[in-house]
């Protein structure tokens, strides 16, 4: 079994990909691979076992925060966000399809450089809505269906995380 994500940090995003051999997991980040072992002997620790060197991380989901952990290994403590590239796009189409307003996600952490609508303007499947500059490449983020911006959340200069809510298209 194999699971793709987008892990962000401040400063840095890796694609990570685990595939699960039985106890072993090989996990690929950013086309390195790790061969690694783990396990949970309590809740929200793990020991992380790769080249006969063990690891222990202690996990902290931020609970202000959806899909934001703070993790500690030995000194060293990290914070990321991690997101399925798949379920935001899969949110995305399938609001396409229902009778409800569609939800224009962002699926890496960024910057709203520009906004090009305004609410209760009409648009079209793909027409830019805003613009978001997310590791140094400005992303148009298009509408995901036919219908009337309701709502926009964010403001131009906003710094929007991964898997945010920047606008309802109704």
């Amino acid at each position: 079994m194999s699971t793709k994500l987008n892990v962000s940090s401040e400063d840095e995003r890796s694609e990570v990909e685990i595939v699960s051999e039985g106890k072993t997991l090989t996990a690929i980040v950013d086309g390195r691979r790790h061969v690694i072992e783990v396990s949970e002997p309590e809740p929200n620790i793990f020991l992380i076992k790769e080249n006969n060197k063990v690891f222990e991380a202690h996990v902290s989901p931020d609970s202000s925060q959806a899909n934001t952990f703070d993790v500690q290994v030995g000194s060293h403590g990290y914070r990321g966000t991690v997101s399925d590239p798949k379920r935001l796009r899969g949110s995305a189409a399938s609001a396409d399809h229902a009778g409800g307003p569609a939800e224009l996600r962002t699926s890496m952490p960024g910057k709203v450089v520009r906004i090009l609508v305004a609410e209760g303007e009409d648009v079209t499947k793909g027409d830019s809505i805003m613009v978001v500059e997310a590791m140094k490449m400005q992303n148009e983020m298009k509408s995901p269906k036919d219908g009337v911006v309701k709502e926009i959340r964010v403001a131009e200069n906003d710094t929007v995380g991964a898997g945010d809510i920047l606008a309802l298209v109704e």
